[in-house]
């Protein structure tokens, strides 16, 4: 039976890697997909990973009704045996909903790979409306780890290094960006907690002995 599949884990877990292998094993054998994309780091119409990897990819429009347009392309045509859907955080939760129609009414199984929460720890509406419709959540195994070395469950937008915790929902920015820019870091929750990135670590490391110090 097709399946509406959400593969979920922080930023730097692979998700998008995991997304091109998939399209990768599919077009192999034969299979035609339809590969839809928001807001990725490599620009509009692609999806890529940090290692490198770069495909091809349909673009989503604000208020695009994404069955409409698989059901256009089929009506032309064209062939689509399955759906990939990367950046799925971004997309609104009636397109969530048109991607379920796809799996229902269209019989394709959907892919959709994105992150859970915001860097706020706030579910993104896509994300949540994902959680309630999936027929399957995977979690992605590949562990992302915090500066500390335990594994990271949170994502936290940074500038300049140090942690922010106001702004819009959706920035466009990645891992390791220069001083100064929109970034992010991928945290574990005591220290996205405490507000403790990589940067601000290294700079209370390296502060002087604060203590107070009794005279002799």
């Amino acid at each position: 039976m097709p399946e509406l599949v959400f593969f979920s884990g922080t930023m730097d877990c692979g998700k998008s890697t995991l997304a091109l292998q998939i399209e990768h094993n599919r077009s192999a054998r034969g299979l035609v997909g339809m590969i839809f994309t928001r807001n990725d780091r490599a620009g509009e119409g692609k999806l890529s990973s940090r290692l490198g990897l770069v495909t091809d990819a349909v673009e989503v429009a604000a208020g695009q009704d994404l069955y409409a347009t698989l059901v256009e392309h089929l009506s032309q045509g064209r062939r689509a045996d399955y759906v990939i859907a990367d950046e799925a955080q971004f997309l609104a939760p009636e397109q969530i909903d048109q991607l379920a129609r796809v799996v229902d009414d269209l019989g394709l199984d959907v892919y959709a790979f994105g992150i859970t929460t915001d860097f706020r720890s706030k579910l993104f509406p896509g994300s949540q409306r994902l959680v309630e419709l999936a027929d399957r959540i995977e979690v992605l195994q590949v562990e992302a780890l915090c500066w500390c070395g335990a594994r990271a469950t949170h994502n936290a937008r940074t500038i300049g290094g140090e942690m922010v915790v106001e702004g819009a929902q959706v920035v466009v920015g990645d891992v390791n960006q220069a001083a100064g820019e929109v970034g992010y870091e991928v945290l574990c929750r005591r220290h996205h907690r405490r507000r403790m990135t990589a940067a601000t670590a290294r700079a209370a490391a390296l502060s002087p002995d604060v203590l107070p110090v009794s005279p002799g």
